[in-house]
């Protein structure tokens, strides 16, 4: 090989060498440029301090953050806090109208049904007419009425031609007297007999128009006596009804009755007056809220269980009657349990974890495996994992799980 040959050789080795040092600084210039990580809020040197100390294990995995990136990323902490505990008792139970506010309609007076307007289910308000009876009874007491009224008023009559006799000196103080007392006697008599005519079911109206037998009435309407809805009928057209015979049950269904069944086991755990949840199984609506007003003191020998009543209200009509629903006890353990926000929580593979502010370390967050219990409304029960008191990142943690990502990856 001549010399012009291995000259040539060597410059190539040289240019080669050269390119090399020439692709490793312009592949590392972009991890000089700008944190490991990448873009996003991180993105820029005064965002994360040299940055991240990666982890040795996917369990103690920290982020360190400028002040600016905290601000930036829209950190917030919040202490996890220990609450007494608590453990939920469900038991089945039957949905049934607030007996207190039932409202039992029945026939003022004998007769015929003639007619019924209201079915089951009817919502009606006060007044409303329910069934018309035809009643010779009503008629009979109508009749005896104008008689008392006609006697009453040849009294009055002859009460006042007494008065103008006596006046005269043509008639007797004492046969004043005599026609006084048989007057007053008609008076009262008449008084029974419009309040009679009352109780079997004439109103007012009724009665003051009632002066000769062409206003007799031989039907009577049965009106509701209060807002609700009808949820018993016993009566049908052409049946004979007797006085006193119960026709309907008006209830207002604002508020009902979710009746369960206590184990012997379970009767410390409720008492009257404790809050209680109503859920329907079949039904996406939210659970209703309702409070214990009745537990029942006998225990019965055969299931070993006894009722406890729950008044829910039902505005919204979303409880049916005799609908199955399912009653929860929140019921006092004694110890504690530590509670974070569901925000807290982040999964990480089948892992689930929270990032805390490491005490001492401004800006140094620390990924830390929790194991979770149930869910109690906007927090989770942590069970191990996590002392109470240590601050917790809420908003924010899902840029902290990106960012320890990226750690554990080394990037």
């Amino acid at each position: 090989m001549t010399r012009k040959h291995i000259a040539q050789g060597v410059g190539a080795v040289a240019l080669i060498a050269v390119g090399v040092v020439a692709g490793v600084a312009w592949t590392e210039r972009p991890s000089r440029g700008r944190p490991a990580g990448g873009g996003g809020i991180s993105a820029g040197p005064e965002t994360v301090q040299a940055s991240r100390e990666a982890a040795k294990s996917d369990e103690s995995v920290e982020v360190v953050l400028t002040p600016e990136a905290v601000e930036r990323a829209g950190i917030k902490t919040t202490a996890a806090r220990s609450v007494p505990a608590s453990a939920t008792l469900t038991v089945p139970g039957t949905v049934m109208s607030n007996a207190y506010r039932d409202t039992k309609v029945n026939a003022l007076v004998g007769g015929v049904v003639r007619q019924v307007t209201v079915e089951l289910g009817t919502a009606v308000t006060r007044g409303q007419p329910l069934t018309v009876i035809f009643s010779a009874e009503l008629a009979e007491a109508q009749m005896k009425y104008l008689a008392m009224q006609a006697m009453l008023n040849a009294d009055h009559q002859k009460l006042e031609r007494t008065q103008k006799l006596v006046a005269l000196g043509a008639a007797s103080r004492q046969e004043l007297e005599e026609i006084t007392a048989i007057h007053t006697g008609h008076e009262t008599e008449v008084a029974a007999a419009r309040q009679r005519l009352l109780l079997l079911g004439l109103g007012p109206d009724d009665v003051s128009p009632l002066t000769d037998a062409s206003h007799v009435v031989s039907e009577v309407t049965v009106r509701a006596p209060a807002d609700g809805a009808v949820i018993a009928r016993g009566v049908n057209p052409g049946q004979v009804v007797s006085a006193g015979q119960e026709l309907f049950t008006v209830t207002d269904l604002g508020t009902v009755w979710a009746i369960g069944d206590l184990y012997e086991k379970d009767f410390p755990a409720v008492r009257v007056g404790s809050d209680a949840t109503v859920t329907v199984p079949v039904s996406t609506g939210a659970p209703l809220r309702g409070r214990v007003a009745y537990i029942d003191p006998r225990v019965d020998p055969a299931t070993r269980t006894t009722k406890v009543r729950v008044e829910v209200p039902n505005k919204g009509s979303d409880l049916r009657l005799g609908m199955y629903v399912t009653l929860s006890f929140e019921a006092r353990s004694g110890g504690h349990v530590t509670l974070v926000p569901r925000d807290a929580v982040q999964a990480v593979g089948n892992r689930n974890v929270v990032y805390i502010l490491v005490e001492g370390g401004e800006g140094r967050f620390a990924e830390r495996v929790v194991k979770l219990g149930s869910a109690l409304g906007d927090s989770f029960e942590v069970l191990d994992g996590l002392k109470p008191g240590e601050f917790v990142v809420t908003a924010g943690s899902f840029f902290l799980r990106a960012e320890a990502a990226r750690t554990r990856s080394g990037g």
